[in-house]
């Protein structure tokens, strides 16, 4: 297949949900966030509220190395799968639903580890938007009208728990450079800024 994908990952605050939004305008696609908790609600036929529990939250459970094998455990009534931890469940039944998503049309999806389930895939690229935490707080107390502190509380706890998600899920670091084919600083040049750069980037491939 040689859908196009566009994998964002995202400090909190950061517009990385923004930009994933007009990216996916500008060239006609869909835009997936929690429309992919939806999708993988549907697939694996647990409740919706399961997946909107465990969205991008760090587990407290032994750590999980053999995901990549696991995804081989041949559906949600295999042995395998029946006997995992309830958050495996969950990250494997998106991991499950991103490859599906993939395959059947280009697309964007935001957060949920997408960079690291189409690792294989050569027509992704993977983004990080990241920005000034001054900036970030300034646009979540405005958008969740807290105060400023409580927003910079906010978005360090929310920060820490997507970094654990995904370091603990995938063979990378969230947020390292090296983990991604482009980093943007959303606060210097804006969402329609990023969204130029993207564009710029994937004519150049």
């Amino acid at each position: 297949m040689n859908n196009q994908i566009y994998t964002i990952g995202r400090e909190f605050g950061s517009g990385g949900k923004e930009i994933g939004t007009a990216l996916a305008r500008r060239l006609g696609i869909k835009c997936y966030d929690k429309e992919l908790l939806k999708e993988a609600s549907k697939q694996s036929g647990f409740c919706a509220e399961i997946f909107e529990n465990h969205d991008e939250k760090p587990t407290s459970s032994f750590l999980y190395s053999l995901v990549m094998d696991t995804y081989s455990f041949g559906g949600y009534t295999s042995a395998p799968f029946l006997d995992m931890p309830l958050n495996h469940k969950v990250f494997l039944a998106q991991f499950d639903t991103i490859k599906k998503i993939a395959e059947k049309e280009s697309c964007v999806i935001v957060g949920r580890c997408a960079d690291y389930a189409l690792a294989d895939n050569p027509n992704c690229i993977n983004i990080f938007i990241h920005a000034d935490l001054d900036h970030r707080a300034e646009r979540i107390s405005k958008k969740m009208n807290l105060p400023i502190n409580k927003a910079k509380d906010l978005i360090q706890k929310t920060d820490k728990q997507r970094a654990s998600y995904y370091n603990y899920y995938t063979s990378k670091k969230w947020g390292n450079s090296r983990s991604y084919h482009i980093t943007l600083d959303s606060s210097r040049i804006g969402v329609e800024g990023c969204v130029d750069l993207i564009l710029a980037y994937q004519q150049h491939m």
